[in-house]
C-alpha cells in the first residue's frame, strides 16, 4: 500500500473512475460525465481524486461543498476496487481528503451513507476514522433505507 500515490482526478481517469464505481455500486457509471464536468470544467469548487497503484487507478474519491455554509464539505462517493477492498485504501483516501481540506482552513466533513444491513462494513469504516453518526433519517430512501449522516471535524 506504500506505493498507492493520491492525487486529484484528470481527464484520463474518467474510464477507470467509471468503472470502480460500477464495480462498486456507488452510482451508475453513465452518470459521471455529467457530475464531474464542472470539476474538469473548473466551474465548481468540487473535489474528485484517485488513488494509483502502478500507475493504475484503484480508487477514487468525490467531495464538494455544501450550499449555505462556512467551511462544511459533503463527501458524496468514495470507491476502492473491490478486489483492493480491506487493506487501508479507503482510509488513505479519506485521510487524503481531510488534509486537502485542512491546509485550506475547512472546518467539517459529512458523509451519508444508507441504514441498511448491507451498508453496515461501510458504516463501521467511518466511525473507524474518525466520524460520529451525527444524525439519522428514518426510511429517507426508502421503506427500511434510513439516511446515516457522519459528521468529523476537520
Amino acid at each position: 500500500m506504500n506505493n498507492v500515490k493520491i492525487r486529484p482526478a484528470a481527464k484520463q481517469d474518467i474510464e477507470a473512475i467509471g468503472q470502480i464505481a460500477g464495480d462498486t455500486d456507488l452510482f451508475p457509471p453513465e452518470m459521471l460525465d455529467d457530475m464531474i464536468a464542472g470539476y474538469l470544467g473548473q466551474s465548481n469548487n468540487d473535489i474528485w481524486f484517485v488513488g494509483e497503484l502502478d500507475d493504475r487507478v484503484i480508487s477514487f474519491g468525490f467531495c464538494e461543498p455544501e450550499r449555505m455554509t462556512e467551511g462544511t464539505w459533503n463527501l458524496l462517493a468514495i470507491g476502492v476496487n473491490p478486489a483492493l477492498q480491506g487493506q487501508g485504501h479507503g482510509g488513505k483516501m479519506m485521510s487524503y481528503l481531510e488534509q486537502q481540506l485542512s491546509n485550506t482552513s475547512q472546518r467539517i466533513l459529512i458523509v451519508e451513507t444508507m441504514g441498511t444491513s448491507e451498508l453496515a462494513e461501510t458504516r463501521e469504516f467511518y466511525r473507524k476514522n474518525g466520524y460520529a453518526e451525527e444524525a439519522r433519517i428514518r426510511e429517507f430512501y426508502e421503506a427500511g433505507a434510513d439516511k446515516v449522516v457522519f459528521w468529523k471535524h476537520l
